[in-house]
């Protein structure tokens, strides 16, 4: 519990950032979330030593990697792989998992010692994931996208942000979650044709509104066309992700495509998108690397974390991925 709440302490301020709320609502949805963590390992938990108490820590570990308990499995102790590991891969990542099964076991020590040696190692040794050639992620300041991020001002502004990027020599320039608002044919023709004769492809965050709700997206822009790359498969639970709602014959809300389009083809390049919350979860990101992706994008509207350590959490975690699998990674937030 005091793991799960130390790790997830930014969430308390970062849901009053949100909502515009008291600081209650945030501390109610950061106990349930660790609760729920907690209630998972509690349910396993064998007092007893042996194979037996091994095998239920690993189901608890496994429970909290994939959907349901998944959607708040964030702060999973598998992702420190990408740091004892860099560029071991999925012999990295089982590594990682043998060692936190022994830690459940009367050898512990020998387990910590060996993690604490790899931690300092890295530490020592670390190194950023590449970017491809020619990609950018731009990072914006725009603040609360929520309001405004779809008004005439702020396209232009973004748009100014990317010609600036492209006349410097960026051949594809990544973007925020949410840097292009709702999408519209209107705003889609205000974008294509800032960008004609250009050769400069943008990829871009925006929501795509139907009846029933919404898809959180990314988005392939050039002066030809615009095309879908992505749809998110982990929006945020409660503020984006509202399940109840179609429960009780209500429209609204983002949907969640929990294990569609991993993987995204774009310029000859293998693509793994994940999309801010996703960067928190274990299953997006191993469920990708199973298809061999060759650059991982990732972007995030981060203006809530202001004060928190939210926003730094998920690029550690992105940063950690791409190193344990060896991919290049390109990322764009907006605060």
């Amino acid at each position: 519990m005091a793991y799960f709440l130390a790790a997830s302490r930014g969430l308390p301020q970062g849901v009053a950032n949100f909502y515009g709320t008291q600081f209650a609502l945030g501390l109610a949805l950061w106990l349930a979330a660790s609760l729920t963590f907690v209630a998972v390992h509690t349910a396993l938990w064998a007092k007893r030593p042996g194979w037996g108490k091994l095998l239920r820590y690993a189901l608890a570990a496994f429970l909290m990697s994939v959907p349901p308990f998944g959607i708040v499995g964030w702060a999973h102790p598998i992702t420190a792989a990408g740091m004892m590991f860099p560029g071991g891969g999925w012999g990295g990542f089982a590594a990682t998992a043998i060692l936190m099964l022994v830690m459940a076991t009367k050898h512990w020590p020998i387990a910590a010692m060996i993690i604490s040696g790899l931690a300092v190692w890295s530490g020592a040794t670390w190194m950023k994931s590449d970017v491809p050639n020619g990609w950018i992620g731009l990072d914006t300041n725009f603040g609360n996208a929520a309001a405004d991020t779809a008004g005439y001002a702020r396209q232009v502004e973004t748009i100014r942000l990317v010609n600036t990027l492209g006349t410097g020599g960026a051949s594809v320039v990544v973007l925020p979650e949410s840097a292009a608002g709702l999408w519209t044919p209107t705003v889609e023709n205000l974008w294509r044709e800032a960008f004609e004769g250009s050769n400069l492809t943008i990829i871009a965050g925006a929501a795509i509104v139907d009846r029933e709700g919404y898809d959180n997206v990314m988005l392939t822009v050039t002066a030809d066309r615009a095309d879908i790359l992505y749809r998110e498969r982990m929006p945020v639970p409660v503020s984006m992700w509202q399940p109840w709602r179609a429960w009780m014959g209500e429209a609204g809300g983002a949907r969640a495509h929990l294990f569609a389009n991993p993987i995204a083809l774009f310029r000859n390049h293998r693509v793994a998108p994940l999309i801010c919350y996703e960067q928190l979860l274990v299953w997006p990101i191993l469920q990708s690397m199973l298809y061999s992706p060759d650059v991982i994008v990732a972007t995030g509207n981060g203006w809530w974390t202001s004060g928190t350590s939210i926003a730094e959490i998920q690029r550690a975690n992105t940063q950690a991925w791409a190193r344990l699998f060896d991919v290049r990674l390109v990322m764009a937030f907006n605060r």
